[in-house]
């Protein structure tokens, strides 16, 4: 049995760091580039975006918020799949170095996701996907990991798997006697409100722009909202109602912040902590890991987080 269990994407990021003049003139040549702090799905990518996003790493929501969950000392499996270039870029390898369960990742044919991600001068980011072997996380695969899912404290999911798979295991969830805590992060946030609305979810991470697009799929929600908003407050509201300020920090690139603080926030939750010390915690540790360039590595330690709060 498994603290945290994340349910989602891994992908090989293709990373650029580019001055405001150079955005302006990819926002003026491309019309479909994501807003800043923007996850979007597409099909293809241009060969020419792509030279210029020339730095690897790993990503996927699912994998980063695995890792942070790791890091914040949660007994984490991710559940995902990966594709032939597995050892190429060291996909399984890298996610498990963190301390991850990878043991359950399927491997199938064809390229690992990938996500192109433009970083700007104010550390903002616009992130592109393709699913690749993301795609093969169906509904055949979840419900031969079921029994991983169920026994779980607290599970996560994001929207960069096909979602046919995720609405079946919730509502394979509401015939549980005690099912985990099922945490959302609605990114992408087209076709996520099925997920937000669903009576199996406890808790919704979106940011305060998918929290602006999806304000009539959460009306009927009876759960825990948790807004994130960059270098503001983030804002509570459920049975509990509060706002907890992040840390001043000097930011050189925001990419994978959220999935930080929705991997530390399940953490803290399914070790038992109330929720003003899950998304205090949470919150700082998503402030730090602004600071290093990257996701994964830049995810700072239990021991870390918790000096600073």
């Amino acid at each position: 049995m498994h603290d945290v269990v994340s349910l989602g994407s891994v992908n090989v990021d293709h990373v650029g760091y580019l001055d405001d003049d150079a955005v302006a003139a990819l926002e003026a040549q491309y019309d479909w580039l994501p807003e800043p702090g923007e996850t979007v799905a597409v099909s293809s990518v241009p060969e020419a975006l792509r030279d210029r996003l020339s730095e690897l790493s790993l990503g996927g929501k699912g994998a980063n918020q695995a890792v942070a969950a790791a890091r914040a000392g949660a007994d984490t499996a991710f559940l995902g799949a990966v594709g032939e270039d597995d050892e190429r870029y060291r996909v399984s390898a890298g996610v498990g170095a963190h301390g991850v369960d990878v043991t359950e990742v399927a491997h199938v044919d064809g390229p690992t996701g990938s996500a192109y991600i433009v970083v700007d001068e104010a550390a903002e980011n616009r992130i592109a996907i393709l699913a690749g072997a993301n795609a093969a996380v169906d509904r055949d695969y979840v419900q031969s990991r079921y029994d991983t899912v169920r026994d779980a404290s607290c599970l996560l999911l994001q929207n960069e798997i096909p979602l046919d798979g995720v609405t079946w295991l919730l509502d394979r969830l509401l015939d549980e006697p005690d099912p985990p805590t099922v945490v959302v992060n609605p990114a992408p946030v087209a076709g996520s409100e099925p997920l937000v609305s669903h009576a199996a979810v406890d808790v919704v991470v979106p940011n305060e722009h998918e929290y602006a697009r999806l304000n009539g799929a959460l009306s009927t929600f009876e759960g825990t909202l948790v807004v994130t908003r960059g270098p503001r407050p983030v804002r509570v509201a459920g049975p509990e109602s509060f706002e907890v300020a992040p840390p001043a920090v000097d930011a050189v690139d925001t990419t994978g912040a959220g999935d930080v603080f929705t991997g530390y926030l399940a953490a803290s939750l399914s070790t038992g902590n109330d929720y003003w010390s899950a998304v205090e915690r949470a919150v700082t540790a998503a402030a730090l890991s602004t600071e290093e360039h990257g996701v994964q590595p830049s995810v700072p330690d239990a021991e870390t987080v918790d000096a600073r709060r």
